[in-house]
């Protein structure tokens, strides 16, 4: 075959062999600069977060952009602090788990407990980072960490685009490395038993007890009675002051107390941290039982040092939120040395924006869900390097079948748009479309990509089987503008002319005006041309979202804002002062200018009203299968606009 010349892994080009299914890499003079990712892949249909807030159940995306994925990567062993105090290698992280992330109050940044949105692997050039305190980090040139200068990149852009990165002396944020778990050894096992016997307490924690029951019933399991060793290995003290704490300790509002036990069980204890480096206050509560209190010292670093060496049931879930984290000056950058090679790499997306790996603040990926959210893309970041799953409609059809497919609702483009460049070349979407439509199951497709009218006679086609939601997005109709804020993408007109022939397909078609951008997109003139050209095309419906600044998006945004209208950013600290929403005062300035607008055009319906609600509503036209005015659209979650 013709693209068979092209494989990328037969010219000794880059491609990645860190990702699952991948069966080659092509390249195609007919995509100048874009590599293509073949994938098999063992699953199409991805079901939505039960916490989530979108009014459906599951997506399908057949393309992923993994360029994002190149840009801020770790190497996979690299322990990421979990919600529950623990930590877990970034490689085996999977969506949905509890971590923790870091969020500015007032003054201080502090830790917020966050979700894992997006997880993904490529094969990137490797940096080693040490620290003065010791601590080491893998990563790519072009990760980020936060320092007390701000967000910092590991090494210099290949593109040679300017950018800030670390320089020796620069102090990063964070609590330094993590400790290594102890091994789950039969000594190890022996102290625990031993430490929840001799607690002054009794064990009720559900979870403790369980461990109980799993070292003394379990594989390799330890028989009664337990017998304290006359020189115990370093190991059993750890399990045995784990055990101790799981019954006696306490950890909460920022202080850890190892244990509240009896004389007996003191000199073993303090002689256990003594060994592991712990400073700690022994306290006489003054009882006739002789109970004494011990105190850990040494403040958050020494608490997950503790939590992490010796392995506690009882890690105290959340209970970092609202602690403050600063730079520190055993955290400064001794060097950043490139290691020469190529290595798997892994990264994530979280709610924050950030995460803590190895004790220091991290920066996610952000690219797919800021730039695409914000028409910001400039083409090079991920249409670069696509991942086609080039077996998802094989794979659909079989889902589909399934006797436990309930014929729910599915959404697709609101992560990755399924009409971006490379569905010109492998045609997916038609035998998508035509397997939801045989199975009864409904849809919707958002997208700002004009290949979609290729198959708008599709479309028509099976509407009359199954109900159709279609929706695009339009953030302005000022060409120079658009050429400024969002190069390489769609013009305005050619996605409005998108719309009419939507309708004059006979097809619903929902349009979501967005990002409206404070000061550049907001004026009376402005946002009635936009209306009013939206309006000749016969749009079902109009949503107005103003600009959403999340972490990523918003060092991006101010970059570009106070190089190119410099005059604004007074206004903008302003309006984005606390957080990624516009001000609430904002937003009604923007409902009342909007509304009258939406009415002149005829496209009021329930959509001016939605301006005044927290959450916008999707625009008639653009779902299915669900009452319009009970489906909210978080912002923060429709990631191709």
């Amino acid at each position: 075959m013709r693209w068979d010349s092209q494989r990328v892994d037969q010219q000794g080009q880059q491609t990645l062999p860190g990702l699952p299914g991948l069966v080659r890499s092509v390249e195609t003079p007919e995509f100048a600069g874009m590599v293509f990712h073949e994938v098999r892949a063992r699953s199409i249909l991805n079901k939505v977060s039960g916490k989530s807030a979108l009014p459906f159940r599951w997506t399908i995306n057949p393309y992923r952009g993994c360029s994002h994925a190149c840009r801020y990567c770790l190497a996979g062993d690299t322990p990421i602090l979990l919600a529950d105090g623990r930590t877990r290698p970034l490689a085996e992280l999977r969506v949905g788990d509890e971590i923790y992330g870091t969020e500015r109050q007032s003054s201080r940044r502090r830790y917020v407990t966050t979700r894992v949105l997006a997880h993904w692997s490529t094969v990137k050039q490797a940096y080693r980072l040490t620290l003065r305190d010791g601590t080491q980090l893998i990563a790519s040139g072009d990760h980020r960490f936060l320092t007390d200068r701000g967000w910092r990149h590991v090494a210099k852009s290949a593109e040679r685009r300017r950018r800030a990165v670390l320089a020796s002396g620069d102090k990063l944020v964070g609590t330094g490395h993590f400790a290594v778990a102890p091994k789950q050894t039969v000594e190890y096992r022996s102290g625990y038993l031993s430490g929840v016997a001799g607690g002054f307490g009794e064990p009720s924690e559900p979870r403790v007890l369980q461990r109980v029951r799993e070292y003394l019933t379990g594989e390799d399991s330890i028989s009664l009675p337990v017998e304290r060793p006359l020189v115990p290995s370093e190991e059993w003290r750890k399990g045995f002051v784990a055990g101790v704490f799981d019954v006696d300790g306490e950890f909460a509002r920022g202080d850890l107390l190892v244990a509240r036990t009896g004389r007996a069980n003191v000199s073993t204890i303090c002689e256990a941290l003594l060994r592991m480096d712990f400073r700690f206050t022994v306290e006489d509560l003054g009882h006739r039982s002789g109970v004494q209190r011990i105190r850990l010292r040494g403040g958050l670093a020494e608490q997950l040092r503790f939590l992490h060496t010796v392995d506690p049931v009882r890690t105290g879930d959340g209970e970092l939120a609202g602690t403050a984290i600063k730079a520190a000056d055993r955290l400064a950058i001794e060097t950043v040395e490139p290691l020469g090679l190529e290595m798997p790499m892994f990264d994530i997306t979280t709610g924050t924006g950030d995460f803590i790996a190895n004790g220091v603040v991290s920066h996610n990926c952000f690219a797919r869900n800021t730039h695409t959210y914000l028409d910001l893309d400039s083409g090079q970041d991920f249409d670069t390097q696509v991942v086609v799953k080039v077996n998802a409609v094989e794979v659909l059809t079989a889902q589909l079948r399934s006797p436990r497919w309930t014929h729910e609702h599915v959404a697709m483009g609101t992560n990755t748009d399924p009409y971006q460049r490379a569905e010109g070349r492998y045609k997916l979407m038609p035998g998508i479309i035509r397997a939801l439509a045989n199975s009864g199951t409904p849809f919707n497709i958002l997208t700002k990509g004009t290949v979609l009218s290729r198959d708008l006679p599709l479309l028509r086609e099976v509407s009359a089987d199954v109900p159709v939601g279609l929706g695009v997005s339009i953030a302005l109709v000022d060409r120079d503008l658009q050429r400024s804020l969002e190069p390489g993408t769609a013009s305005p007109q050619a996605r409005l002319e998108l719309v009419r022939k939507i309708v004059d397909a006979g097809l619903p078609c929902g349009v979501f005006v967005g990002p409206v951008l404070p000061g550049l997109t907001d004026s009376v003139e402005q946002l009635d041309a936009l209306l009013a050209a939206i309006s000749a095309t016969g749009a079902t419906g109009v949503t107005v979202l103003p600009l959403h600044l999340r972490p990523g998006a918003r060092e991006w945004f101010a970059t570009w804002l106070a190089r190119e209208h410099p005059e604004l950013v007074p206004s903008y600290r302003q309006i984005y002062a606390r957080g990624a929403n516009a001000d609430i005062r904002y937003r009604r300035w923007l409902g009342r200018r909007v509304g009258p607008l939406l009415r002149k055009h005829g496209l009021a319906g329930n959509e001016d009203r939605s301006m005044r609600k927290e959450e916008p509503t999707w625009p008639k036209g653009s779902l299915v299968s669900i009452p319009e005015q009970a489906a909210s659209a978080p912002q923060e979650q429709l990631e191709l606009l």
